[in-house]
């Protein structure tokens, strides 16, 4: 399913990171890389309607699953959020 991506150059601060982040870095880094942040609906609700803008942009399997979406534990976040920047370096 093609994306759209007229949200995508939104910013905003992210409470997870501590500083502006894109709606497309939240589409695309949640915590499985393959779904959104779970975050996503708490962050995003005041500047569009995100529900149903994801609603439209996703499977309905997938957006169950983001809907579903449960935080992991911050310290697993974390050790991830390190492996993943010592890749990038």
């Amino acid at each position: 399913m093609q994306m759209d991506t007229s949200k995508d150059n939104l910013e905003r601060r992210c409470p997870r990171l501590g500083g502006s982040v894109s709606f497309q870095y939240c589409r695309a880094h949640g915590d499985d890389m393959l779904l959104p942040c779970w975050k996503i609906f708490d962050c995003w609700w005041e500047y569009f309607d995100v529900s149903g803008f994801l609603k439209q942009n996703m499977s309905e399997d997938d957006f169950i699953k983001l809907v579903n979406a449960k935080p992991k534990p911050k310290v697993s976040s974390l050790v991830e959020l390190i492996e993943q920047a010592k890749k990038r370096v």
